[in-house]
């Protein structure tokens, strides 16, 4: 016992620990409705009062995990990230001198991202999947309304965009048409509802114009 808390209180491994006991946290509160999930993936989400995407969302899309509460990803991810940086603590960088035991720690504590993330993204994926099949339609008026790709591209296969509503926004699943592919901030116009899946076709806003 006192050679797990060691290890789970030292470095790099205390990083994932404080990261793993937050989300254990929030998972208690949000059982309890002290946490609203909604205000939590917006705050994670977006930069501020603007609304806009951040790099964790741009992330998130990159792994294939867009609908997914963000909280669920980031506990999975901090949990295998800790399962890594534990089992490399234990065998290998306890046995390094100080020194030598920090700076591998650190390149411990990054690049156990990697696979931390694959698996994350492998486990999730089919749940986002359902996720964007049972999320109720958006009324069929917002066909032909413009807005921007907010994910780090958009394509046949994936991407987001967020569409002006007068309220908060709409931040839509949308596909493009067969070989298009749209970057971050490219203006688009939806213009087909996807029931197979539940997303929407859009199209550059200059091409739509240019018809």
């Amino acid at each position: 016992m006192t050679e797990f808390l060691n290890t789970v209180l030292t470095f790099p491994t205390l990083v994932y620990s404080v990261l793993l006991a937050f989300c254990t946290v929030y998972w208690l509160l949000a059982a309890t409705g002290i946490v609203d999930f909604d205000a939590v993936d917006g705050w994670l989400t977006t930069d501020g009062d603007t609304a806009e995407p951040n790099v964790v969302a741009g992330m998130v899309a990159r792994l294939g995990l867009s609908g997914v509460p963000m909280m669920l990803v980031l506990t999975v991810l901090s949990f295998f990230g800790w399962l890594i940086t534990y089992f490399v603590h234990l065998f290998l960088l306890q046995h390094l001198p100080d020194g030598l035991r920090w700076i591998a720690g650190a390149g411990t504590l990054i690049v156990a991202l990697l696979p931390g993330a694959l698996v994350t993204s492998l486990l999730l994926r089919p749940l986002a999947a359902v996720i964007a099949r049972l999320r109720p339609p958006v009324p069929p008026s917002v066909l032909g309304r413009a807005g921007a790709v907010i994910s780090p591209y958009a394509d046949a296969d994936t991407g987001r965009a967020q569409f002006d509503d007068g309220g908060a926004g709409l931040i839509l699943q949308v596909r493009t048409l067969p070989g298009e592919r749209l970057g971050r901030g490219d203006r688009v116009v939806l213009i087909e509802h996807l029931e197979s899946d539940n997303t929407y076709r859009v199209m550059s806003e200059t091409a739509f114009h240019q018809q």
